[in-house]
C-alpha cells in the first residue's frame, strides 16, 4: 500500500520538518498492520515527495467474515495491496505529530496552507471520491483501474488511482485521508467500538461537522453501527456554529466552544461548586465541567435516556477513577415537572434548551427550575433569531434546528427574562456570545439570573 505526499512550496524540503521525518533516511516502523516505511523519492528545493509504504502482514490483512466470504478468500485477498484502513492506521501511528499540526522547527509553516498533491495509486472505492474529498477543497482525479489490461472489454475494476491536489494545511490534508480511506473502502480490518467515535471526531475537527456527506462518512467509518453513528452525528451537531446550517468557512473556535467557555466563566464568577446541567443532551458541557476541579458535584439531567447514554459514553464514566466518578451523576427527568433531586444546587445551566420547549410549556419549566429547584444562579443561552440573516443557506423564516419550537429576537428574550426574574426573585443581566454584528447583534443570547 502506498501514499505519496508532494509539495512545491519553496523550499520544498521543508516537508521533512512538517512530517518530522529526515530527508536522507529510510525509516521503518512496526505497526498493527505490518511494517511501514517512510522515505523521500525526490527532495529538491523546488519539489519534494514523501512516501509512506505499508508492507501488510497477511494475517492482519485477512478480510473479516462477511456476506461475500468464500473458502479461499483469505488467500486471494486484495488487502496487502489496495489502500484501506490498514494504511490509515499506519498513517496515524507513523505521522502522528504531523496529523496534530505540530512542528517545533517550522510552526508557522505547519499552521498555514501549502500546495499539496497526495496520491494513492490503488484504492478500493465504493462510491464517488469527489463526493467526499471535493467539498474539502481538493481537486480530485480518480482514474479507474482496468480489471485486466489485456482484456479492456472486461471494464473497470472496483479500484481507482486517486490523486488529490489543493492548497491546504498539511495536518488537515492528512486528517482528510486518515478518515476517508476507510470510508471509501467501506470496510475496517478491526473491531469497531465506541473508541472509534473519539478517533473520528478528533480527526474530523474543523471540517467534518460542516461536510455535506457527514452522515455517510460517520456511517461508513463506524462500520454501519447505528448507535455509534447517531452518537457521532449528535456530537458533531454540538460543534456546529448554527446547528444544521453550513457556515461559509470554519472558524478558529466554533460558536459551540465559545458558548461553553462563556457558561463556565459565569459559573466560576458565581463561585458555584455544585452545578446542574439541565437538558444536558450528549454531554458537551459536562465534559468541560468535569475537567474543572472547582466543580465538586455535577449533575446532568435530560428527558432522553438515549442522550444520557451518549453522555455516559462521551464522558467514559465506566473508566473514570472513583474520585472523578463520584463527582458526576446523570438523571432522567422532564424539566417541566418538579423534581426534588434538583433542589439545593449552587447553579443551573439551560444551554440551548428553552427553544426546544413548546411555548405553552415555558411557564411550567420556569416554575420547575426557578421556583422549585431555585439555585442561586441560573445561566440561560438561546439563539438570537435576528442573527439568522447572516448565515448563508438559512432561508427566511427557517429556524436553525428542526427541533426548535421558536427562536426569539433580543427584545422577546429580554421580556421573558425580566418576567421570570420578577416572578421568582432573581436579578438578571444579559449579554451575547460570538462575534457581534452592529445590526443583528450576536448569534447567541445569554442571561445570568442571580437570587
Amino acid at each position: 500500500m502506498l501514499l505519496t505526499i508532494t509539495t512545491t512550496h519553496r523550499p520544498a524540503t521543508d516537508l521533512g520538518y512538517l512530517l518530522v521525518k529526515h530527508l536522507d533516511r529510510l525509516q521503518s516502523f512496526e505497526v498493527s498492520g505490518g511494517t511501514a516505511h517512510v522515505f523521500y523519492p525526490e527532495a529538491t528545493q523546488e519539489r519534494c515527495t514523501a512516501a509512506l509504504l505499508l508492507e501488510a502482514d497477511p494475517a492482519a490483512a485477512r478480510p473479516a467474515k462477511g456476506p461475500d466470504t468464500f473458502t479461499l478468500r483469505q488467500y486471494v485477498s486484495d488487502r496487502p495491496y489496495a489502500a484501506s484502513s490498514l494504511l490509515s492506521a499506519a498513517l496515524g501511528r507513523v505521522l502522528r505529530t504531523a496529523l496534530r499540526g505540530d512542528s517545533r522547527d517550522r510552526p508557522e509553516l505547519a499552521a498555514g496552507p501549502i500546495p499539496l498533491e497526495l496520491r494513492i495509486p490503488a484504492l478500493r472505492c465504493k462510491g464517488d471520491a469527489e463526493t467526499f474529498f471535493g467539498p474539502l477543497g481538493w481537486t480530485v482525479e480518480a482514474t479507474p483501474i482496468p480489471l485486466d489490461t489485456a482484456h479492456p472489454e472486461w471494464g473497470a475494476s472496483r479500484y481507482i488511482d486517486l490523486t488529490l491536489r489543493g492548497t491546504l494545511r498539511l495536518a488537515d490534508a492528512l486528517n482528510h485521508v486518515y478518515v476517508l480511506l476507510p470510508v471509501l473502502d467501506d470496510a475496517k480490518h478491526y473491531w469497531v467500538s465506541s473508541d472509534e467515535v473519539e478517533k473520528l471526531l478528533r480527526a474530523g475537527t474543523g471540517w467534518l461537522a460542516e461536510h455535506p456527506a457527514k452522515a455517510a462518512i460517520a456511517h461508513r467509518y463506524l462500520a454501519h453501527r447505528k448507535a455509534l453513528t447517531n452518537e457521532a452525528l449528535s456530537r458533531l451537531s454540538d460543534d456546529l456554529d448554527t446547528d444544521s446550517v453550513i457556515a461559509t468557512a470554519p472558524r478558529p473556535e466554533s460558536l459551540a466552544a465559545l458558548r461553553r467557555a462563556a457558561v463556565v466563566r459565569q459559573l466560576t464568577e458565581a463561585g458555584a461548586h455544585r452545578v446542574l446541567d439541565l437538558g444536558c443532551g450528549p454531554g458537551a458541557l459536562l465534559g468541560e465541567l468535569i475537567r474543572d476541579r472547582r466543580f465538586t458535584e455535577i449533575v446532568g439531567a435530560d428527558v432522553s435516556t438515549v442522550s444520557l447514554d451518549m453522555a455516559a459514553r462521551r464522558l467514559r464514566l465506566d473508566r473514570l477513577p472513583d474520585r472523578q466518578r463520584e463527582r458526576i451523576r446523570l438523571l432522567q427527568t422532564a424539566l417541566t415537572y418538579r423534581d426534588d433531586r434538583l433542589r439545593g444546587y449552587d447553579a443551573a445551566v439551560l444551554m440551548e434548551v428553552i427553544e426546544h420547549v413548546d411555548p405553552p410549556r415555558l411557564p411550567a419549566l420556569a416554575a420547575s427550575v426557578f421556583g422549585h429547584a431555585a439555585p442561586a444562579t441560573v445561566v440561560v443561552t438561546t439563539p438570537n433569531v435576528e442573527y439568522n440573516v447572516r448565515y448563508p443557506g438559512l432561508d427566511h423564516g427557517r429556524m436553525r434546528h428542526h427541533d426548535h419550537r421558536f427562536e426569539w429576537d433580543r427584545a422577546q428574550f429580554g421580556a421573558w427574562c425580566d418576567e421570570v426574574a420578577a416572578r421568582y426573585g432573581y436579578t438578571v443581566t444579559r449579554n451575547g456570545i460570538g462575534e457581534e454584528d452592529p445590526e443583528a447583534g450576536t448569534s447567541t443570547q445569554m442571561a445570568v439570573f442571580r437570587k
